[in-house]
């Protein structure tokens, strides 16, 4: 069970969700080769008024994470938007990566099996 804020002050819904974190009433795929998947994806921002340099700061947080966990991080997309209200950065670019690399996740695998 989640909850999810509304526009009125100290008000919620109730939503009923399943383990993967979506509604228990969501018609699933009927062909047995389907399947909602569960994974965890966490997206990771960067806005800025300039593309390239958005992209070029996106590109330098993976170097550095990559280097941290060992590992290449699991990106399963990037999405690009804008933002063209009032004073916000104009580009907004989101990496969706996997939560288990971020937690830190292979580290803790590694640091285990050393043992």
């Amino acid at each position: 069970m989640s909850e999810l804020a509304s526009d009125q002050p100290q008000s919620s819904i109730a939503l009923n969700l399943d383990e993967a974190g979506v509604s228990v009433d969501l018609p699933r795929p009927a062909h047995r080769e389907d399947q909602v998947y569960g994974v965890p994806y966490r997206p990771v921002e960067f806005r800025d008024d300039d593309l390239p340099t958005a992209l070029e700061r996106s590109a330098a947080w993976l170097r550095r994470t990559q280097e941290w966990l060992g590992e290449p991080v699991d990106v399963i997309a990037i999405h690009l938007d804008y933002d063209d209200t009032g004073d916000s950065p104009y580009y907004d670019v989101k990496l969706l990566c996997n939560e288990e690399d971020l937690a830190g996740a292979p580290i803790a695998l590694r640091e285990a099996k050393a043992k």
